[in-house]
């Protein structure tokens, strides 16, 4: 995994296959703490799941990590007294944050790590801190488990952070 930016703001990684994407999850768990919003920003099939799923195992979390799509949110508690993860996949949710407040995830977050899949334009003003993940997937064949990945932490909570992922 390359990466590149500034460390403190935010990073950039290449992956190369879903093993290396889980991975960086398992990574970023290590970073996350109750009260963190991840939100994850990428085409269908892009690995938002995927990553979700590292993030669940690096954090210790019961259940398998799924995509939400039908159910709209899972919450995994945690097996080794941590936070749990709340898992949401807003993508059928048309309105924002009144639709999103059903879900209370205001109340969750405090003592939750809460990731939301195609959150952008709705879950935002949950928080001034939040990390921001786009996963690009390669132009052309969709065989192809090459992306990109942009970390960007928003907010005070973020800002000291290195995410490299190194």
């Amino acid at each position: 995994m390359e990466a590149a930016l500034n460390p403190s703001s935010g990073a950039t990684l290449s992956v190369d296959s879903p093993e290396r994407m889980q991975e960086i999850g398992r990574r970023l768990a290590k970073l996350l703490r109750p009260g963190d919003l991840v939100m994850l920003t990428g085409e269908l099939g892009a690995g938002k799941t995927t990553l979700t799923r590292g993030l669940g195992e690096g954090l210790g979390v019961r259940g398998a990590v799924t995509s939400p799509t039908f159910v709209i949110a899972r919450v995994h508690p945690s097996l080794v007294g941590g936070p749990a993860l709340v898992h949401v996949d807003a993508y059928r949710l048309g309105g924002g944050l009144d639709e999103m407040e059903d879900l209370d995830l205001d109340v969750s977050l405090p003592e939750s790590v809460v990731v939301v899949e195609w959150g952008d334009g709705k879950v935002e003003e949950l928080t001034d801190d939040r990390l921001h993940v786009l996963i690009h997937r390669v132009a052309g064949d969709t065989d192809d488990d090459r992306r990109t990945v942009v970390l960007r932490g928003i907010g005070a909570r973020w800002a000291d952070q290195d995410l490299r992922m190194q």
